[in-house]
């Protein structure tokens, strides 16, 4: 390894990060309103509790707010068999004609997902259907079992009227995917509540649960003290729910996820450097490190275009040091030369212990999983501070996980 390569995770132990986490303490319901959660302030070393509405007042001068603008799809659907038994199946990415979230999501008569599949024992054979109305008219969504995976099904699906697009099938056919620890069906509040105030790409199956907490108000607040926004895109995927079952970091396979940058959030990011860049939420953290590895690699390979992926090991097998804004306008750059307005990749980059930070140098966060890639990441954020930042939270009555309270983590 040079000397300029972080230190290498894939010999963590994930059993070297865990807590006691009550069940009691896990939110199993949003609170009335997004901004009165608690915040817990975390400053070089230094913790206070707070409210989440407080933390226009709590970010540094001349912050820049990144925001996942995903918007999570309701990617759940239960089918019945002819002889009346319930199938359930859960849309985790597209696999033909389009394999791209977008597109695949303004398809219209057919198409094929790789699914979860409940009760799947059960189904032997044929299709199964889904009756729904849209705008007060039936529909039908056939589905069908083409090729059986390690873990998940290649279905078909095929619907009536074959005009409607699959993105209107699923809200009109289709059940938010809450986090499994709820153990609850989703109801009209969380329609609205597990999803972001600004959201506005579909193609999440989770939500970026750190964005749960800004209300209008908020924004508002920030606004007025100046304190500037940004947008990229990652679709959360049903991974993010994986549980790290390998002993070693090693032996666990991060999923790839799509992201989305436009040429105005780059240019955005480089007029704004050195200030502040602040995340909001793992996922948009993961956005803006994985930005830096593609502007790295492309400054360092620049025939190497087509590769607009970063693996899970790429920052810890770097050779090389490249300067962040470097990085960045190399992307710009490359949009500028080709025309076009938007970048696209995807990502399996894990951040743990041992990362350096390009990009960013806060987070916006709630409170995480025993065990899980999301604990690991704070961690390399804020080094053995977690355990304390955690203990704390503990201690002092915060809700944790997706409907749980917040944290702002400035190392």
């Amino acid at each position: 390894m040079s000397a300029s390569a972080a230190p290498d995770p894939r010999h963590l132990s994930i059993h070297d990060f865990t807590y006691q986490l009550p069940p009691e303490r896990i939110a199993p319901e949003p609170l009335a309103d997004r901004d009165q959660s608690r915040l817990l302030f975390y400053r070089a070393g230094q913790l206070q509790d707070r409210r989440f509405q407080e933390l226009p007042d709590l970010l540094p001068p001349d912050s820049l707010l990144v925001f996942n603008d995903t918007k999570v799809v309701r990617a759940r659907l239960f089918a019945h068999k002819p002889t009346g038994g319930v199938v359930e199946l859960f849309c985790l990415e597209p696999v033909a004609p389009h394999t791209a979230i977008e597109p695949a999501m303004q398809q219209t008569s057919s198409c094929v997902w790789k699914c979860l599949v409940g009760n799947g024992k059960r189904w032997k054979s044929g299709p199964v259907l889904l009756e729904f109305t849209v705008e007060g008219q039936p529909a039908t969504l056939t589905a069908e079992r083409q090729e059986q995976g390690e873990g998940f099904a290649l279905i078909r699906f095929s619907w009536e009227p074959a005009s409607l697009p699959f993105a209107e099938v699923l809200r009109a056919a289709g059940h938010l995917p809450l986090p499994p620890y709820l153990n609850r069906p989703d109801t009209e509040v969380d329609a609205v509540r597990y999803q972001t105030v600004y959201a506005a790409h579909e193609g999440a199956v989770a939500a970026p649960t750190a964005g749960l907490h800004f209300s209008d108000a908020v924004l508002a607040e920030l606004r007025a003290r100046h304190i500037t926004s940004a947008h990229v895109t990652l679709h959360v995927g049903a991974g993010t729910f994986q549980p790290v079952k390998a002993e070693q970091m090693l032996g666990h396979p991060m999923h790839g996820e799509p992201i989305s940058v436009t040429a105005a959030t780059l240019r955005q990011l480089l007029e704004h450097w050195p200030k502040p860049i602040v995340a909001v939420g793992t996922t948009s953290l993961r956005t803006l490190e994985s930005l830096y590895w593609l502007g790295a690699r492309l400054v360092q390979q620049p025939e190497a275009t087509a590769t607009w992926h970063v693996g899970q090991w790429q920052p810890y097998e770097a050779a090389t040091e490249v300067t962040a804004v470097a990085a960045l306008q190399a992307l710009l750059s490359y949009l500028e030369r080709t025309g076009a307005q938007e970048l696209h990749a995807t990502t399996q980059l894990l951040i743990a212990p041992g990362y350096k930070f390009r990009v960013i140098g806060g987070l916006v966060t709630n409170f995480h999983q025993p065990e899980s890639t999301l604990l690991l990441l704070v961690a390399a954020l804020v080094g053995p501070s977690w355990r304390h930042i955690y203990q704390h939270a503990l201690d002092n009555g915060y809700r944790f996980l997706s409907y749980g309270d917040s944290s702002l983590l400035l190392p």
